[in-house]
Parts: structure tokens; sequence; C-alpha cells
């Protein structure tokens, strides 16, 4: 054999031994770049919420939204830091090779998954969630029909769930369901969600939201942490200005304290449209304030058995951190703008005038 085929045989040899360590090479980094990293222990607030059994299967999975305009560097960046994927460089790289465009969106995503999956599912365009708000002040009942109309659980299934003895007790409460700790808040959920799931997610969130003005609150006794709740419930239902909920929370401290009898109309507005199930009343007549009901505060001194809506951020501030003033009642005194007149006496109070002749 002569030299030059022998040296040709050498080259080529080595070319191809170089050739396959390349390409072993590759087949390694792209594994290793393409493959999920371990399920993060802790969930990254901007990032999405972890809700366990979310895709039917028996792993977890992540709620994670495409914001409208934002570039695919950026989507690899918040993947990478929410713990989604090993390689932010391996995402740039990966898009390279890839036709299709991220497209905006709240996606469902398996924990783990490969880089390749993940932008599988992103390039559909196809949202996984079903984007819900439940605004500050809603019923359990009235929230049920939120979610039923959304597609997200059936009503009935909400309210059963809602009223569990066994949900209620694992979350400490003492009273008979969950009135008042369903946060109301903008939720993700998938279509056909359980409803206990979408209840657990909703407490959750309220019990995320107290310790944000508060470490200790949540761990108060919970006796004293349900009164508060229903106190705030029944803030949330009569303040329209901000400024004025603390206010509001001071002058019923304040009556109770005194023991008079709270006469917050939006209780009795609970017990006309909750416990009689007639239509939202557009005004209140004496001879409902003479409903029998255990919520009517223009009967019944003290606060209601359980909270008449969910309180939001504001009236929980409120009702944990009541104004300290001397006022013990108010009323509306401007309809267009929500404002209150606040009296310390009886007779300020008849005095001020405003919309109503007696009560709030």
């Amino acid at each position: 054999m002569s030299r030059i085929l022998k040296n040709t045989i050498r080259v080529a040899s080595v070319l191809l031994a170089l050739a396959i360590v390349a390409g072993v090479s590759f087949a390694t980094l792209f594994h290793l770049g393409n493959s999920p990293p371990p399920p993060p222990v802790s969930v990254p607030e901007v990032d999405g919420v972890y809700v366990p059994d979310a895709g039917g299967g028996s792993g977890m999975a992540v709620r994670f939204e495409i914001r409208r305009g934002e570039s695919a560097r950026s989507v690899g960046n918040r993947l990478l830091a929410a713990g989604l994927i090993r390689s932010a460089h391996f995402w740039n790289l990966l898009g390279r090779f890839r036709e299709n465009h991220l497209r905006a969106g709240s996606y469902l995503i398996e924990v783990p998954s490969s880089q390749i999956a993940i932008r599988a599912i992103m390039e559909t365009g196809r949202d996984e969630l079903v984007r819900v708000t439940v605004p500050e002040g809603r019923t359990i009942g009235q929230t049920a029909l939120i979610m039923e109309a959304s597609g997200i659980t059936g009503a009935a299934e909400f309210v059963a769930a809602a009223s569990s003895r066994e949900i209620t007790e694992s979350y400490g409460i003492p009273g008979d369901g969950m009135e008042g700790f369903l946060f109301p808040d903008t939720y993700l959920f998938p279509a056909g969600f359980p409803a206990e799931k979408v209840v657990r997610a909703m407490a959750d969130n309220f019990f995320a939201r107290l310790a944000s003005i508060d470490d200790g609150l949540a761990s108060m006794p919970p006796e004293e942490l349900y009164r508060l709740v229903v106190l705030a419930s029944i803030v949330e239902k009569e303040y329209r200005v901000a400024d004025e909920a603390a206010i509001m929370a001071g002058v019923f401290v304040n009556r109770l304290a005194r023991n008079i009898r709270l006469e917050s109309c939006a209780t009795i507005v609970y017990v006309i449209t909750e416990k009689l199930g007639r239509p939202h009343p557009s005004r209140i007549f004496y001879a409902d304030l003479e409903l029998p009901s255990p919520f009517n505060t223009y009967r019944v001194a003290g606060l209601p058995p359980s909270p008449i809506a969910s309180p939001g951020l504001l009236a929980l501030e409120a009702a944990f951190r009541p104004a300290k003033t001397d006022f013990l009642f108010f009323r509306l005194q401007n309809e267009a703008d929500g404002s209150h007149t606040f009296s310390k006496t009886l007779t300020e109070h008849d005095m001020a005038g405003g919309l109503f002749v007696r009560g709030w």
C-alpha cells in the first residue's frame, strides 16, 4: 500500500473519529440542554403557581404566561428563573431552528417537560387556561356562577366544595363554610378544573394575602381571625371611597365595644338576596329592617354569624387596622362619589341629613 494511501486512510480515520466524538458530544449537549431540571422546590412569585395534578396526571404543572410583545429570549430567561429549563442558551439556540414563533397566552406546562415540548406548547397559541376575575364583595353563590359561566367548574359543585367541612377544617376555619375566605382576584384555571381545587387555590391566595398585611395575622386564634374576617366582609360591602374603609371599620369597632347594634344596610341586602333569594333591592325599606335573621344587624347585636362576602385586601386591612376615632355613625352623603359623613352622636348624625332619614 502506498504511503499516500496510508496517509489518506489515517487522515480519514482521524476525521471519522473526530466526527464521532463531535456527534456524541453534540448529542450529549443536546440531551443535557433539552432535558428538564429537577422540579423546583419553591414557587417563584412572578412565574406561576404550581397546581398538583393540574394536567390530570400524577405529576405537577405550572401556569406560565407569555406576555404580549415579549421576546423569546425574555421567555427563556423567565423559564430558567422559574426552574423549568436547564439552559437559556439552549433555549435561544433551539429557537433558531424552529419555524414557528412563540405566541402570547397562558399555558399549562407539565413538570418536568423538555424544552422542545415546552416550545411546542407555546407555539400553538392555544391558551390552556381560562382567565377569570372574581370582584371584591362577591358571595360564594355569586362566585360559583362566575366559575360556571367561565367554564371552569359547575356552580353546584363549587358551592358544595366551598361548604365542605373537610376543606373548612383543613384551613382551621371555625365556620360552616369558606364564605369570606375565597380571595377576590384574577385567576388562571384549566377548563373543567375540579371545584375542590378551585376553592383551595382561592383560599391559599387569601391566606397569602393576609400574610402580606402582617405575618402574624394568619396564625392568630381561629375565632379571632374569623371575627375580623366577618367585620372585613361588612366593610367591603359598605365602603366606596378607599380612604373611608378604615374609618368605617373604626365605627363598627366602637359600636361593638358599646354593645350598640351595627345597623349595617349591607347585612340587610345579604338577608334579602342570599337568604331569601330575592333580587338585589334598589332601596331598603323600614319593613326590611325587621326581617327575622341572625344576619340582620338592625335587630341583632354583635357581628353576623359568618362573613357576608369575600373582602378584598383594602377591607381586610381596614378590619385588622381600624381607624381610632370617636365616630359612632356614618351615612351616605354623596351618591355620585360614594362619600359618607361620619358623626359622633345621634344628634349630629340626624343633623347631617344625607340621603337617608335614619340608619346609615
